[in-house]
């Protein structure tokens, strides 16, 4: 069970990767012309929406987007410093998918934490919590812009989280602290997103032919 000072380190983590993909969801709704509340309604919702979901399926009620107001004013203020930064960040794409990685790692393992600090070591439970963390709000925000979500297209996404949180989970099972299991889970899947995109790297689809 993580005790107080990891507990907070968590939420540390949980609140950058809020910050993270509240950026890309900015990042998007500014791409598709939409006026400063869309773009802080999709950047709520990016920001959010996985975790939330994740609360609710594993019984936490209310989920922490609701009882900590910390998570909406971490989505709203990145959405409102991205309105005013898009200008200068509008030919660096690669930034939004930097972002994307960083929130992809951290709420993997954050979403597996909140798993393992109610049902121990659990493998389908972390597993889930994980996954569902890191691509739950990033399918929102891709359906809400009418885009097929990135998790379905692009390189490594959700194969990169479920490797991810496998390492954290054995790390775990073999007596590494806490603190060091969740770091390297993080590096781990951030790291595997970045080199995935920059090599192409694309798991096996369906021949037409």
């Amino acid at each position: 069970m993580p005790d107080i000072s990891f507990a907070f380190l968590i939420y540390v983590f949980d609140l950058f990767g809020t910050m993270a993909f509240a950026v890309t969801g900015a990042f998007k709704a500014i791409e598709h012309k939409s006026d400063i509340v869309g773009i802080i309604i999709l950047s709520v919702i990016t920001g959010v929406a996985g975790g939330t979901i994740r609360d609710i399926i594993i019984g936490k009620f209310p989920p922490n987007s609701i009882s900590d107001p910390s998570y909406v004013i971490v989505s709203v203020a990145s959405a409102v410093a991205l309105f005013f930064l898009y200008p200068h960040l509008k030919k660096h794409w690669n930034v939004f998918l930097k972002f994307d990685a960083i929130g992809l790692g951290v709420f993997s393992i954050t979403g597996a934490t909140f798993a393992y600090s109610i049902f121990g070591l659990n493998f389908l439970a972390m597993a889930f919590a994980g996954i569902l963390s890191a691509v739950g709000g990033g399918i929102l925000r891709d359906v809400f812009v009418n885009e097929v979500p990135i998790i379905f297209v692009k390189e490594l996404y959700a194969a990169a989280s479920f490797v991810g949180v496998v390492v954290f989970f054995l790390l775990l099972v073999g007596g590494t602290p806490l603190y060091i299991a969740s770091i390297t889970g993080i590096v781990i899947i951030t790291s595997l997103r970045l080199v995935a995109m920059k090599y192409n790297w694309n798991l096996p689809r369906a021949r037409e032919k």
